[in-house]
């Protein structure tokens, strides 16, 4: 009898200890791991990391703009606390922020603003190094347009068009030369904007790109897709001069650099990022581009993000579709679970299974970048993304081959190693634009450690990019961009 009380007082005991560490649990709640700010022109993202789900509330003030976000079940830290340093003077949406406790258990972060935001809050579960991730998107009310960007870039560059040597050192192929410095050529974009300023009425001031601060991050929205503007049929014998709406022929190259902001990518054994890389000869190919023309119409590059912030796999394809780009062309920098493994790849959009096991695993990879990097996925915004990544054609992949294979020799022709010989097709989400020749670079294996050394070298860098460069100037004297107007 005295034993069985004995057991009774034990367990009671152990029912207790067990019943005080789940209320000093709940007591504590979670533990606030890292805190880190990406401010782009697109939107600014604050993500807010930590051991277990956090729940939030907001509310949007409208004079002068605020956000409040009340975080619950958790007490101020010194990790949240840093995010007041965080913020940059050139942050493009806030101007800076007060954190403090503002009840038991809730801790309130007021941002104030520079302008009204659209703000998109939500949580993202563990995935590869990140635990729990509470996620804050502000997004301006009115979105930068890519068109009205790319109008903007080409008139702020415009002055020191012919004043500088050409940096494209690439033997020039039939048709396609650089700009000349001496007389410039004609600007259809510049243009456009002269007569738009010559219209009676209201006059609109032309558009303004926000620029991003240095090397700081952001990340992209997930917005329903709009499709293009309609492209308008090629210039016939009516002999109709280019109005405020329609701009002669300017060939256009959709630059996408992988990764970015709470994507790292692939990291090289020495720390190399694959995001910093790729952006960099993203930067490099854009000056290439820039200097250059197809039989006399300017070639212009757009980049699907110009600084460290996140696009998601989709709008990385919406932005190309909606400035109308000729050709889409996806840097990126490969990685394996070896160090042996080295050489770089052109890839193509399959629809109807890899190529190789090899081609399926790196696309696998290169869809996953969607969950690292974090996307707002709600019922309505999946649906969209899977209608536009599924509009796939055979003429579209045909020209990719084209292209890729042109690329591929231009590589091969640096002195670079190549992993394939040939151009490799998998089911890359990226390269699922209907109506754009797309292909995916892989430069390098950036897991390798003699090709990462290379992949930093800004010589390698340079002939990289004079390689893309004559691959685009090869596809386009075989392949003649088709004549059209561009709507804006």
């Amino acid at each position: 009898m005295k034993a069985t009380g004995l057991k009774r007082r034990v367990l009671l005991q152990g029912g207790s200890i067990a019943l005080m560490l789940g209320v000093h649990q709940i007591a504590r709640g979670a533990t606030i791991l890292a805190v880190r700010v990406w401010p782009a022109a697109d939107y600014t993202r604050v993500t807010i990391e930590s051991d277990a789900r956090l729940n939030s509330q907001q509310l949007v003030v409208g004079s002068p703009p605020r956000l409040a976000v009340d975080i619950e079940g958790i007490d101020l830290s010194p990790e949240l606390r840093e995010l007041v340093g965080k913020i940059k003077p050139g942050d493009p949406f806030i101007n800076g922020l007060r954190v403090g406790q503002n009840a038991p258990k809730v801790v309130r972060i007021v941002f104030d603003l520079k302008q009204a935001v659209v703000p998109q809050v939500f949580s993202l579960a563990p995935v590869a190094a990140y635990k729990h991730r509470l996620v804050l998107d502000l997004y301006p009310e009115q979105a930068i347009d890519p068109m009205e960007a790319l109008i903007a870039e080409r008139l702020r560059d415009a002055p020191r068009a012919g004043s500088g040597s050409n940096t494209n050192n690439a033997p020039a192929v039939a048709g396609i030369v650089p700009s000349a410095p001496a007389a410039p050529a004609a600007d259809p974009l510049g243009e456009l904007m002269a007569q738009q300023s010559m219209r009676p009425g209201p006059q609109t001031p032309p558009p303004v790109l926000i620029t991003p601060p240095p090397p700081v991050v952001g990340t992209a929205p997930v917005r329903p897709v709009v499709p293009p503007p309609p492209v308008a049929a090629a210039r016939g014998g009516s002999g109709t001069a280019a109005t405020a709406s329609r701009t002669d022929r300017i060939i256009i190259v959709a630059l996408d650099p992988g990764h970015g902001g709470e994507d790292p990518g692939a990291i090289g054994p020495n720390g190399t990022r694959e995001k910093d890389i790729v952006l960099q000869v993203a930067h490099r190919l854009r000056e290439r581009i820039n200097a250059s023309s197809v039989n006399g119409s300017p070639m212009r590059a757009f980049l699907t993000r110009d600084a460290d912030f996140f696009v998601p796999l989709g709008v990385r394809v919406q932005k190309a579709r909606r400035v109308q780009a000729d050709l889409f062309v996806s840097i990126h920098a490969d990685a394996f679970t070896t160090p042996a493994a080295r050489g770089a790849s052109v890839f193509a959009l399959s629809q109807s299974g890899a190529s190789s096991s090899a081609a399926r695993w790196m696309a696998n990879k290169e869809n996953d970048a969607d969950k690292v990097g974090g996307v707002n996925v709600g019922g309505h915004e999946a649906q969209v993304q899977r209608a536009l990544l599924d509009m796939s054609t055979t003429a579209q992949i045909n020209d990719s081959l084209k292209l890729g294979g042109a690329m591929l020799g231009e590589i091969k022709n640096i002195g670079a190693r190549l992993h394939k010989g040939q151009v490799e097709q998998a089911g890359f989400a990226v390269l699922k634009a209907p109506d754009i020749p797309s292909v995916l670079v892989e430069t390098a294996f950036i897991s390798n450690p003699e090709e990462e050394a290379n992949l930093r070298r800004v010589d390698y860098q340079e002939n990289l990019a004079d390689a893309l460069m004559r691959g685009i100037q090869r596809y386009f004297a075989q392949n003649p961009p088709l004549a059209r107007s561009r709507q804006l």
